[in-house]
């Protein structure tokens, strides 16, 4: 299914496939592209036979290079169309981060800006050892709001974030994994076929265990006095009563492979 022809959505079995696809423009994104990439998630949210996302770029140079500044003008060009314009980002920022299933960015090239940020949502990062990191707000004076600067603290610490910030340089992929901001680096001819059996596997386990530790750690995240706790563990009791959990220790015991449904 096809959201756009800058924006592509696909199904291979149980993973839902989100792609950037503005190879020409190193997968710049524009005011519309967001727009498509928060509906491409809603729809990937609503469709039970997707267990796992995998968000990547067309094209081998980039992942998503930033926004795309050629379109600043009829974008950003006043303080409504600002205001518009980020409303929009954030919407597809929320989409991504409050996601209820596994998320995963297959980064190859460059990622910058925006496309850094989006990454960050994602619970999974996997790179090709080709790829290039940057936060280049300071190069073009942009501000960058609380939301944008507190994914990166979440992710790589107050002082990492300190220093992508302040320098706005690129960052090489040895140095994303070190810092945290990628989980792991494959050289760029493995990482597809890695990044396909990951997330296979990733929805060949039980859903409810796997969304529901999603949520857990999410409220781990949250201030003490704002986590949901009865909620966490309604999810818990919800595994222990499910057919799945007869499903895995049955499986278990017989030694075969486990079929979860999710129920």
């Amino acid at each position: 299914m096809s959201q756009t022809d800058k924006m592509i959505a696909r199904k291979e079995g149980r993973v839902g496939y989100l792609i950037f696809n503005n190879p020409e423009r190193h997968n710049a994104v524009s005011l519309e592209m967001w727009a498509a990439a928060a509906e491409i998630l809603q729809n990937f949210r609503k469709d039970k036979g997707v267990r796992v996302v995998v968000v990547t770029g067309a094209g081998e140079k980039a992942f998503i290079s930033g926004a795309d500044i050629s379109r600043f003008g009829d974008e950003r060009s006043s303080e409504k169309a600002i205001a518009r314009y980020n409303a929009t980002v954030e919407k597809a920022y929320g989409a991504m981060e409050q996601f209820p299933k596994p998320t995963i960015a297959m980064i190859r090239g460059f990622c910058m800006g925006g496309g850094l940020g989006f990454a960050l949502g994602c619970d999974i990062r996997i790179c090709s050892d080709n790829s290039r990191f940057a936060l280049p707000a300071a190069k073009l004076g942009l501000g960058y709001a609380f939301s944008g600067i507190k994914r990166f603290v979440d992710t790589v610490g107050p002082s990492f974030t300190k220093e992508i910030f302040f320098t706005a340089r690129q960052f090489e992929a040895a140095e994303a994994v070190a810092m945290g901001l990628v989980n792991r680096v494959l050289p760029g001819a493995q990482l597809e076929a890695y990044v396909k059996d990951y997330a296979e596997t990733i929805a060949g386990n039980a859903p409810l265990t796997v969304d529901g530790t999603k949520f857990i750690v999410g409220e781990a995240l949250k201030d003490p006095s704002k986590r949901d706790l009865k909620a966490c563990s309604k999810i818990i009791e919800k595994c222990f009563k499910s057919k799945d959990y007869q499903e895995g220790r049955a499986a278990f015991m017989e030694k075969r492979k486990p079929e979860f449904t999710g129920s």
